[in-house]
């Protein structure tokens, strides 16, 4: 079965909109869900949610229609955003208190199991929270009522290293047994170098890539090579920058000639990011 399956979603706004916008994540895996600021994805989770309403489109978890299930679905979902600014002056055991009645499954032990992981103090106001540690705070409430599919958008910002990479262990346990999906949408990708099985990759509310990781890297190819030999792939490039040296730039794989000479690896999705961004029209 399939955690999520988003079909040709539509949303238009003055300056900005999402284009038939498809992709699927099976049970069971981790996908990173990457682009750069305002390329989509704070837009698309909310369309995934039901927050905002649709021109079309349409999306199912866990099998069933967001749109005719959303009171039940919402049950199976955890989600957690970045920035946890309501409620500031309330404390955290009282925000709980709340939000734990809307949740069916809600299961205290696990809550304050991540409560004590995280080193959360229960009896802190919202407002006295850290960046890190509201984060902290909306992941322990994601993770504490059985959901089977987390959304989390930009989770790991404002965490140090060490706070990070505990997340991204617990991210990668949480899936281990094939019930719990995870999408995950971060600007940071070394994240999800770590983490994720599979990368979509949204530019200019268009979806360019929907891939297992490897192959989503693979796809691509980043090279190096003097100025005279920039002129043998200048027209195939996705984009490139000049030095001194000669040139570095990204280009399909299935558009680079091995035999050219030219040295090619396997870019990161970092490196990804970039050159796509640099292109002014980025369907690739």
């Amino acid at each position: 079965m399939l955690a999520l399956d988003i079909r040709n979603l539509n949303k238009k706004y003055p300056s900005f909109q999402l284009s038939d916008v498809s992709f699927q994540l099976e049970k069971g895996y981790i996908m990173g869900f990457i682009g750069a600021n305002g390329a989509g994805k704070t837009t698309t989770i909310k369309s995934i949610l039901n927050m905002l309403h649709l021109d079309g489109g349409e999306v199912h978890i866990l099998g069933k229609n967001m749109a005719e299930h959303e009171l039940e679905l919402k049950q199976e979902i955890g989600i957690a955003f970045a920035g946890f600014d309501f409620y500031k002056q309330s404390r955290m055991k009282m925000l709980t208190d709340v939000i734990k009645k809307f949740y069916k499954n809600w299961d205290n032990e696990t809550y304050y199991s991540y409560l004590k992981r995280f080193k959360l103090d229960e009896n802190k106001k919202i407002a006295e929270l850290s960046t890190g540690m509201k984060v902290k705070y909306s992941l322990a409430l994601a993770l504490s009522h059985d959901a089977k599919l987390l959304i989390l958008d930009e989770p790991t910002s404002g965490l140090d290293p060490i706070a990070r990479d505990d997340l991204l262990d617990i991210f990668q346990e949480l899936v281990v047994d094939g019930e719990i999906s995870i999408l995950f949408s971060t600007h940071i990708t070394s994240d999800l170098e770590k983490c994720a099985d599979f990368i979509t990759f949204i530019e200019n509310g268009r979806i360019i890539h929907s891939l297992e990781k490897e192959e989503f890297k693979e796809s691509y190819r980043l090279l190096n090579g003097s100025e005279s030999q920039l002129s043998q792939v200048k027209d195939r490039m996705i984009s490139y920058k000049t030095n001194s040296f000669g040139f570095t730039g990204l280009i399909r794989a299935q558009d680079f000639d091995s035999s050219s000479g030219i040295k090619a690896t396997t870019p990161s999705l970092e490196e990804i990011m970039i050159y796509v961004a640099k292109k002014e029209d980025a369907y690739v």
